[in-house]
C-alpha cells in the first residue's frame, strides 16, 4: 500500500507562484503584481463555476460523462470554499487593523 503525498502551501507562495507564471518566469524571483495575481485566481474561480455549470446542463440534456461532472462540480465547491475562506481572513485582518490603537 502506497501513502498519497501531502504538499502544503502557503498563501505566499502560491501568489508568488502565480506573479512568476504570469510574468513567464520559470527561475527565482519574488516580485509580482499582486492586482493581477488577485485578478487571474478570481477569473480561475468563474471559470471553475462555468466549467460546474456546462457539466452540469449537459448531464441535464442527456449527455456527459457522470464522473466528469462530478468532478467539475467537487472543483466549483472546493474553489467556492476557499474564496470564502480567504474572503473571511481578509475581513478578520482588516478589523484587527481598524482596533489598532493609533
Amino acid at each position: 500500500m502506497s501513502t498519497i503525498p501531502t504538499i502544503v502551501v502557503t498563501p505566499s507562495a502560491a501568489a508568488d507562484t502565480y506573479g512568476r507564471i504570469d510574468r513567464g518566469d520559470t527561475g527565482g524571483g519574488t516580485t509580482g503584481d499582486f492586482g493581477a495575481t488577485l485578478q487571474r485566481a478570481i477569473q480561475g474561480a468563474v471559470d471553475n463555476g462555468h466549467a460546474a455549470d456546462t457539466q452540469a446542463m449537459q448531464a441535464i440534456s442527456g449527455g456527459g460523462n457522470l464522473t466528469e461532472v462530478v468532478t467539475a462540480l467537487s472543483r466549483a465547491e472546493l474553489t467556492l470554499q476557499t474564496a470564502t475562506t480567504i474572503r473571511d481572513r481578509v475581513l478578520q485582518a482588516y478589523q484587527d487593523i481598524i482596533k489598532m490603537p493609533i
